[in-house]
């Protein structure tokens, strides 16, 4: 059995203390922190039997009792807390990003090589965990469409964050296109050499004031010859769009929308199917369990994380490059990052 504790009890928190009591049997939530813990939610998780619920995430990191620790709180605390597990001799699964900065991930990952422990560092990038994107996934690994030639993802939000959300998240490259960015890189097997992003506030025009764009598009280039392209909205307004396609030398694999059924209604007035589930909580939440399954077997095995802390570094790169392509309207080779 792993010991975990959770510092960070907002949404996402939640989200992975429930996966765990739900779907983990191999781990137990000894402990949740979070300074501004709600009532309801302390209620709850002394009622689900999480002993030690507390303010002061210290109390975890000192815990000698306690294996490993998930880092959910919010993302300008991610990499302080991070070199403060770290230095506890925690295994760490660090929600994304790291940092916005190069140079905090880049000191997170020289603790993470200096300490006398072996320690696991997982980012929580959970689109890799999801069950259509790993199906697609094996299908180009299995060889099934030959050599990838061209990717193609769309990400579309159901509707756009607050603009005060905007202002201090690092921009739509850097909270939302992050995913995408890395799940070009996880579907083609390849590194992104070269991008150049496009960007347009056409949703919401506070975002545009707070300095953000809310509608994008990015060519990419990959270290095979592939191009690649992505496409992102904050605002679809039948639900959750998110799709991807890869095509290769002996054919194509591509995914569709999940939705609360596959029923297609057949009248006199037309053919109609379900809408794609409304967001990321209801669409991802058996990746969001996968993923902390995935951590917790790397702890009770020593085996590194499919998706580590340079998978973590380079998509801050990625979002980088993206914005500075954005600002500078030109192509961006990736070590200029």
């Amino acid at each position: 059995m792993v010991n975990v504790g959770i510092i960070g009890a907002g949404r996402i928190g939640q989200v992975h203390a429930k996966s765990i009591l739900t779907g983990v049997p191999d781990a137990k939530i000894v402990a949740l922190a979070d300074p501004y813990m709600k009532p309801e939610v302390a209620a709850w998780a002394k009622s689900v039997g999480i002993e030690n619920v507390c303010a002061d995430y210290h109390e975890i990191l000192n815990d000698p009792h306690i294996d490993a620790v998930l880092i959910c709180a919010p993302t300008d605390q991610h990499a302080q807390l991070s070199l403060e597990a770290i230095a506890a001799g925690k295994h760490v699964f660090c929600e994304k990003p790291i940092d916005q900065s190069i140079a905090k991930i880049e000191e997170v990952k020289a603790a993470l090589a200096a300490s006398p422990k072996k320690l696991v560092y997982q980012v929580g990038f959970n689109r890799r965990y999801d069950h259509n994107y790993r199906a697609m996934r094996k299908a180009i690994e299995d060889g099934k469409i030959g050599e990838v030639q061209f990717v193609r993802i769309s990400s579309r939000d159901p509707e756009p964050p607050p603009a005060k959300y905007v202002a201090v998240s690092g921009g739509i490259f850097m909270d939302m296109m992050i995913h995408d960015l890395d799940m070009v890189r996880y579907l083609s097997g390849q590194e992104i050499v070269e991008l150049y992003a496009q960007g347009a506030c056409l949703i919401d025009p506070a975002i545009g004031e707070a300095g953000d764009v809310d509608t994008v598009t990015i060519t990419l280039k990959l270290s095979n010859g592939a191009l690649a392209t992505i496409d992102g909205s904050r605002k679809a307004v039948y639900g959750y769009d998110q799709r991807g396609e890869v095509f290769g030398s002996k054919g194509c694999v591509m995914n569709a929308n999940d939705s609360e059924s596959n029923i297609v209604l057949s009248t006199v007035d037309g053919v109609t199917g379900e809408k794609p589930l409304w967001f990321f909580l209801e669409r991802y939440m058996g990746s969001y369990q996968a993923e902390v399954r995935e951590f917790i077997d790397c702890v009770k095995n020593g085996r590194d994380p499919w998706v580590g802390i340079e998978d973590g570094l380079l998509s801050i790169k990625l979002a980088l490059a993206c914005s500075k392509s954005l600002k500078e309207n030109r192509p961006v080779r990736i070590d200029e990052i």
